[in-house]
C-alpha cells in the first residue's frame, strides 16, 4: 500500500511531548520460528527475510535495562519461543530480575520435563493456545495432524504442575459457532482464565480477512451463549473466569490503543528492533534497536517512540474530537493498513472519513464464502518479500 504523501517520517517536535509513562509491560519476541502455520498470525508477513535472533546475553541486558525503567511484566511470545534452546536460562535470568513472567505458547514443544524446569527457573504463569476445540479444525488452522493431541495434553499437563489454567481460543469465521463447544472444552480442562479473543485484522490475518471476519449475527450469537455460560456456571460455583474480546470491525469506536503509543507496552522482535506494540514494525517509520541504542534512550528519545506521543501529530477529526484523550485516535497501524496514512483517523471511528471501508468488511462478511486460507509458513512469507 503505498504511503506516498503521509508524514510518518517526520521528525516530531519532541519538546512538545507531554510526559509518557513507564514500560511496564516487556514483551520478548524471542523468535520467527513456529512449527504451526496459523492464518491469523500477527508476525509479518515477510518474516521469513528476518532470521537474526539476539543472542541470550543480549535478552538478558535486555530485560535488566527494561526492568531498570520501571518493566515489571514480561512475557515470552514468538513464534514459538520453545523453539529457542535457552528458554530455561531466559526465564532463570527474569525471575532474579523480579519480573512476573509469562510463556505464550502452542504447546507445540512442550513436555513434561520442559514444564518442570520452567517451574523450577521461576515462571510464574502459561498460556496455551487453541484455534478450535475440534480436532480437525484445529488441526487445519495450525497445519498439524498432531497439534490438538499435543495441546491437549499440554493444557492438563501445565495444570498437573500447579499452575493456573490459562487458554486462548482466536475465534474466527471458522470455530466462532462452535463456541459452546470451546467453553465445554474450557470447563472439561478445569480452565481458570479463558480470552476468547476475537481475531483482530493484523499481519497475516489482514491478508485472510475476507476467509475469517465472523458475520455480525455470528459475534453476536457468540457473545450471547458465552454470557449464558458464565451465569450458569457462576450459579454452579465454578470459579473460571471467561473473558470476550469483540473484533474492532464491528464497533463504532476505537479503541484506546495499547492504552496510548508508547506509554505502557514495549515490544523487542527477535532481531533487537523495539517497537510501541508488535505490529508496529508495518509502519514506514524508522524503529530503533537494541543493539544500538540503550532501552531509555529508545522509551524517552527515539523518533519510534515519540512519533504518535501527545496530539499533535493528529489531523481532523481527532484534532478536535473530545475524545482523543480516551481513544488516543485509535490504532495507527489499522490507519495506516486500511488508508495508507497511519495519521488518519481509525477507519473504526464512525466519525472517520474512511470508515466505509469498515462498513464494506462487515458486509463482505455477510457473502463471504469459505476461501483457502494463506497459511503463516515460509514459502508464503517468501512470496510476500518479492512483493
Amino acid at each position: 500500500m503505498s504511503n506516498s504523501g503521509s508524514p510518518c517520517n517526520a521528525q516530531p517536535s519532541l519538546g512538545s511531548v507531554p510526559q509518557h509513562g513507564q514500560p511496564l509491560w516487556l514483551l520478548a519476541e524471542l523468535t520467527y520460528k513456529c512449527p504451526l502455520q496459523c492464518p491469523y498470525c500477527a508476525n509479518p508477513l515477510d518474516f521469513a527475510n528476518r532470521t537474526e535472533e539476539l543472542t541470550t546475553q543480549q535478552w538478558l541486558d535486555v530485560f535488566a535495562q527494561a526492568r531498570e525503567l520501571g518493566a515489571a511484566q514480561l512475557g515470552f511470545s514468538g513464534g514459538e519461543p520453545l523453539v529457542r534452546q535457552d528458554l530455561v536460562e531466559l526465564i532463570g535470568g527474569a525471575r532474579e530480575l523480579g519480573y512476573y513472567t509469562n510463556l505464550i505458547t502452542s504447546g507445540v514443544g512442550l513436555n513434561e520435563r520442559k514444564i518442570g524446569d520452567f517451574h523450577d527457573a521461576g515462571l510464574d504463569h502459561i498460556q496455551v493456545s487453541f484455534q478450535a476445540a475440534d480436532p480437525e479444525v484445529n488441526n487445519m488452522l495450525a497445519g498439524s495432524g498432531k497439534a490438538f493431541r499435543q495441546k491437549l495434553a499440554m493444557a492438563k499437563e501445565v495444570k498437573a504442575q500447579g499452575y493456573p489454567m490459562v487458554l486462548n481460543f482466536v475465534t474466527h469465521r471458522h470455530n466462532i459457532d462452535q463456541i459452546d463447544r470451546i467453553i465445554e472444552l474450557c470447563v472439561e480442562l478445569q480452565a481458570d482464565y479463558v480470552e476468547l479473543a476475537t481475531c483482530q485484522y493484523y499481519g497475516w490475518a489482514y491478508e485472510n480477512r475476507n476467509d475469517l471476519l465472523p458475520t455480525r449475527a455470528q459475534l453476536e450469537r457468540a457473545e450471547r451463549i458465552t454470557n449464558e455460560y458464565r451465569d450458569r456456571l457462576a450459579k454452579e460455583g465454578n470459579p473460571i473466569k471467561i473473558i470476550f474480546v469483540t473484533p474492532d470491525y464491528y464497533e463504532e469506536r476505537p479503541k484506546g490503543c495499547m492504552n496510548g503509543w508508547g506509554q505502557v507496552f514495549l515490544t523487542i522482535t527477535p532481531d533487537g528492533t523495539a517497537l510501541p506494540c508488535h505490529s508496529a514494525r508495518m509502519l514506514p517509520i524508522e524503529f530503533p534497536n537494541v543493539r544500538e541504542q540503550s532501552i531509555e534512550q529508545i522509551w524517552n528519545q527515539s523518533n519510534g517512540f515519540n512519533h504518535f506521543r501527545g496530539y499533535e501529530w493528529m489531523k481532523e477529526p481527532c484534532a478536535s474530537c473530545d475524545e482523543k484523550e480516551k481513544d488516543f485516535g485509535g490504532c495507527r497501524c489499522q490507519a495506516f493498513m486500511m488508508t495508507g496514512d497511519a495519521n488518519n483517523t481509525d477507519p473504526v471511528c464512525s466519525k472517520s472519513p474512511h470508515h466505509d471501508l469498515i462498513l464494506n468488511a462487515r458486509q463482505a462478511a455477510e457473502s463471504a464464502e469459505h476461501t483457502e486460507p494463506v497459511f503463516r509458513n515460509e514459502r508464503n512469507s517468501r512470496v510476500f518479500c518479492k512483493g
